[in-house]
């Protein structure tokens, strides 16, 4: 394990970090795709339970919106403070951002409780789905401060360079999920309850792991009491950087919310539940990309902190590299076995039949995603905040959230719902990434390079 990533091989940085998250994200997906897994294929809930949890999504998108807000704002800033050696300002970051985490999820688990009936229909909930949806939400949303706190604060675990005590956070928490889950949805008989009360559990045991290693004596810097306090200047920093992941979970739950409402007019609860399975299948196949880029993340920031451009221009390389070799392999395994990707999630005949064509198109040309994903964290990693924003925004809500509204209605039907995802990867991923390439890459090879220390 290696805390000076201005050392050894870049590539082997970023992997040191990326498998450790990878594996750390996948079991973090498993707290929902596992539930998600189970419900729909409880005994006589055909899809419309499986519909129910995709009318929560949105709300569940959003909680993770506010986490990126200081979460992936924090992490950043942290690690380019490392890099230049500003030990106290790094651990005033942690403090503050574990102070804001805290606040904010108490406050969204208190307007999402008690408006959540309201909110569902407007999500594109009927009187059928409705009764799933709220069963699930209003026990999931009491492990609102514990899924912020523990998703929020491990980015500060991976970078100080412990990813594998990263990966444990999930790890520990996901294996609980998975043991309780059928326990308490199939033993005990409590359906889509015990869906979501194994859920909070696991996240309060993820949250606790989380603290007492930051606050123990293995950690090189720790959340201390004397920063928790709050500094208004210091939170501009964290939220304008963590910006741009707040905007990209925004305007994915923005999206939810559109496609959810645009496919009960169309399509009707069956599509709801076929967009539940296929955003499942996303998440699934879109992690070791994510896992990839947040990876690099603390590598390109610290170099970028250290002032060595070199490095931070071979992380940029081979981070984007990987990520398009990964997409194309991904693509292709869609195209071969779209029904058994489905069958994960559901055994219902109509969702299977009708799920192959609507997994085709929105997978189509799932390589443009990795050009997203490479010139986003980049930005990010660096610091260009407004341009991690902009491209965040522009991918959303420029082409997906007007496509999926149009796109339907001139023709399309269902079909141009699912339709708007491949173009908006298309135009949005290559314009962030060549924006990056010219703006940040092609400047970084204009300055002088600092000669690598030994």
């Amino acid at each position: 394990m290696t805390n000076d990533f201005s050392k050894g091989s870049v590539w082997k940085n970023i992997v040191a970090q990326a498998i450790p998250l990878i594996l750390a994200q996948l079991v973090q997906l498993l707290y929902n795709v596992v539930d998600r897994i189970y419900i729909g294929h409880l005994p006589g809930a055909n899809s419309m339970a499986l519909t129910g949890i995709g009318l929560a999504f949105p709300l569940t998108t959003l909680i993770a919106a506010f986490t990126n807000l200081f979460g992936t704002g924090g992490a950043p800033l942290f690690a380019i403070a490392r890099g230049a050696k500003e030990e106290e300002r790094a651990e005033e970051i942690l403090g503050n951002t574990f102070s804001l985490l805290l606040g904010c999820s108490l406050i969204m688990f208190a307007l999402c409780y008690l408006f959540r009936r309201p909110i569902l229909y407007l999500f594109g909930a009927s009187d059928a789905s409705y009764v799933y949806a709220d069963e699930y939400l209003k026990i999931y949303l009491f492990g609102t401060p514990f899924v912020m706190l523990s998703t929020g604060l491990n980015g500060f675990i991976n970078a100080q360079g412990f990813p594998k005590v990263g990966m444990m956070t999930t790890v520990i928490g996901a294996v609980l999920n998975l043991i309780l889950d059928p326990l308490f949805i199939f033993v005990f008989d409590m359906g889509v309850s015990g869906a979501a009360l194994a859920t909070v559990i696991s996240q309060i045991v993820s949250a606790i792991w989380v603290l007492k290693f930051l606050t123990g004596k293995k950690v090189l810097l720790h959340i201390r009491k004397k920063y928790m306090r709050v500094n208004l200047s210091l939170t501009k920093e964290i939220t304008s950087l963590g910006m741009a992941g707040f905007m990209m979970q925004g305007t994915n739950c923005a999206v939810q919310v559109v496609c959810n409402a645009t496919l009960k007019i169309f399509g009707g609860d069956l599509y709801v539940g076929i967009m539940t399975v296929v955003n499942s299948v996303r998440d699934i196949l879109s992690l070791p990309i994510m896992g990839l880029t947040s990876g690099s993340q603390p590598v390109i920031g610290f170099n970028y902190g250290a002032k060595d451009y070199a490095r931070v221009k071979q992380g940029i390389r081979f981070t984007t590299i990987l990520g398009i070799t990964y997409t194309v392999l991904a693509w292709l395994f869609i195209i071969k076995e779209p029904a058994f990707l489905l069958s994960i999630f559901t055994e219902d005949a109509q969702m299977l039949e009708f799920g192959v064509s609507a997994l085709h198109l929105y997978f189509f040309g799932f390589f443009f995603m990795s050009f997203q994903f490479s010139g986003q964290s980049t930005f990010t990693a660096l610091g260009y905040s407004k341009q991690a924003i902009f491209f965040s925004l522009f991918r959303k809500v420029i082409i997906v959230v007007p496509l999926t509204l149009l796109l339907p209605r001139l023709g399309f039907g269902v079909d141009g719902v699912f339709l708007a995802e491949p173009i908006s990867n298309a135009i949005g991923g290559l314009a962030c990434f060549i924006t990056m390439w010219f703006m940040v890459y092609r400047k970084l090879g204009n300055e002088k390079n600092k000669v690598q220390s030994e």
